[in-house]
């Protein structure tokens, strides 16, 4: 053995292997979200974990975000009585899902995962860890429904550097990512583009690389919309939305109990209670005294 530990954080679909080799030889592991695409290979971890005897986590950091400290206290204090139901959303943003989803390194399911495990799996995990009872039922729905072929425009080129009708389109990536660049980005999105963030890199980039292809012609297949409806034991109820179809944002969270409701916006928790009619804003950065913004550039939620 090199070390006490090891932190894993190969791609989705490659994180079995390493996790239960690891095990084997002894170390503790902390392994990145998701732990696996499948149950099989989730089992195989566990089992090799509970086998080796260490200390194992994954990495679902929406459980340390300062305003989750908030919540979670606030909620189990009783301020809002017993939770009966819970709305969420993750707005993933417009370009950041054809960043990431259409035209990135989560696009396709057989290389990485599908979509709600590879974004969303920190929300359905947030849910549990908030309600604190587990899932009994669930449905859900959802596609791929916008970024196909079917939706392309006449006269699109394959990439936006070329096209006669990118100007009018949404997800232009001369636009999104060159307005990124006047705006004084330099870091993410940007860095995964190019390694030297200069206008005339990205541009040869968006020209020879993946970021740079018509959203309605790449070879993407994982949802860009999903919602799931959750029945808690219990009967708490919950329903989660990921939608790439939004601005995007922090996370969108209203939980309704028995004797006040709860909501937040990953920026601010404002809890309204019933009985007195009084509503509280708090501020999770000052009461969790934490820093840093509701923003992944920011540090994931701080």
């Amino acid at each position: 053995r090199l070390a006490d530990a090891v932190i894993i954080a190969t791609p989705d679909a490659l994180h079995v292997e390493p996790a239960v080799a690891a095990a084997e030889l002894g170390y503790h592991i902390l392994l990145e979200k998701p732990m696996a695409p499948t149950a099989e290979g989730c089992a195989l971890i566990v089992d090799a974990v509970r086998k080796a005897g260490v200390l194992f986590a994954v990495c679902h950091v929406l459980r340390y975000t300062p305003y989750t400290t908030v919540v979670k206290r606030e909620v189990a204090a009783g301020r809002i009585g017993d939770i009966m139901s819970v709305q969420h959303l993750e707005p993933v943003g417009f370009w950041h899902h054809a960043h990431s989803y259409v035209r990135g390194n989560w696009r396709r399911a057989d290389e990485s995962s599908p979509m709600l495990l590879a974004k969303s799996c920190h929300d359905l995990d947030w849910l549990q860890f908030i309600v604190d009872r587990p899932i009994r039922r669930l449905s859900s729905f959802g596609g791929l429904s916008h970024f196909t072929e079917r939706n392309r425009p006449a006269g699109a080129a394959d990439r936006c550097v070329d096209c006669s009708v990118e100007a009018s389109c949404p997800y232009s990536a001369r636009r999104v990512y060159l307005s990124l660049y006047a705006a004084g980005r330099r870091k993410w999105p940007l860095d995964v583009i190019v390694h030297d963030v200069t206008e005339e890199d990205l541009l040869q980039a968006l020209r020879t690389g993946p970021y740079g292809r018509c959203v309605y012609a790449c070879d993407n297949d994982v949802v860009d919309h999903q919602v799931v409806a959750m029945e808690f034991a219990g009967g708490a109820t919950g329903t989660f939305t990921m939608t790439g179809f939004n601005t995007g944002g922090p996370r969108r969270t209203q939980i309704f109990g028995t004797r006040g409701e709860l909501h937040t916006d990953g920026r601010t928790v404002t809890i309204h209670d019933f009985l007195s009619g009084e509503r509280e804003v708090i501020d999770p950065r000052t009461a969790a005294g934490a820093i840093g913004d509701a923003t992944a550039r920011g540090g994931h939620s701080g």
